[in-house]
């Protein structure tokens, strides 16, 4: 359902307090008729922020909001927006992000990639206030996650992140200007970079049921550092 603007609401988005501030009235007007509900919209943008449309995605029950991700997209497709923002609100007044605001926004954000369109925000807002995804940086967090890349995109990345560690270890080796001790710290820290790269990586195959043996072949390491990597995530979530 596309959501029109009054002429009190600005039609520029230019950081959330203006997102907050068309969308506190939008829910206080839909309040008048679902209070209880939790509501999706999405705010269409081009590149320049200017507002192209606002869509109420879905309307769920007091808690949840189910969403199929290509349908969130629909109208953006159709406007040629290149930007979103999602806003969703929270009935009891909570703006804690639930499991499922944050596996919907891991969702639309690979759908956003595959179609060009950037998820550049999620709001959870309530009548009085509202959290930004970004500004907690749980959009950065979430812009990371390889739960829903593809596996063979995860291969990508896996060497496209191994050669720029490569070519900064190389930079460092051929620099004149840097001393000794400089050095061994950027050395130190692309080496840890490397290997909590590795463990990441290692850890996003096997969530996609990716066998030992063949996230070995893929990593190009032994297959006990697999499993060391792996029974070393079992650990910290016992602990």
């Amino acid at each position: 359902m596309d959501i029109k603007l009054t002429k009190h609401d600005k039609r520029y988005i230019e950081g959330t307090d203006d997102v907050y501030s068309i969308m506190q009235r939008v829910l206080l007007r839909d309040n008048q008729i679902d209070q209880e509900k939790e509501h999706l919209w999405m705010i269409g943008m081009n590149q320049a922020g200017y507002i192209l449309y606002i869509e109420l995605i879905a309307l769920g029950s007091y808690k949840s909001v189910d969403v199929e991700p290509m349908n969130v997209f629909r109208v953006a497709v159709m406007k040629n927006a290149s930007r979103v923002i999602l806003v969703h609100n929270h009935p009891s007044g909570s703006l804690t992000p639930s499991d499922a605001d944050k596996d919907i926004t891991d969702r639309l954000i690979q759908v956003g990639r595959i179609l060009n369109i950037d998820l550049i925000d999620h709001l959870i807002i309530t009548p009085k206030t509202y959290i930004s995804f970004r500004s907690i940086k749980l959009m950065d967090e979430l812009e990371q996650s390889l739960k829903y890349v593809p596996t063979y995109q995860v291969v990508e990345r896996i060497r496209k992140e191994e050669k720029l560690i490569a070519k900064e270890k190389l930079a460092v080796a051929n620099s004149k200007v840097k001393t000794a001790e400089e050095k061994a710290k950027i050395a130190k820290l692309a080496e840890k970079k490397e290997r909590e790269l590795k463990e990441r990586l290692v850890q996003a195959l096997a969530k996609k049921e990716v066998s030992v043996e063949q996230i070995a072949i893929i990593m190009e390491i032994d297959v006990k550092d697999v499993q060391k990597i792996l029974k070393k995530k079992t650990a910290k979530i016992k602990e």
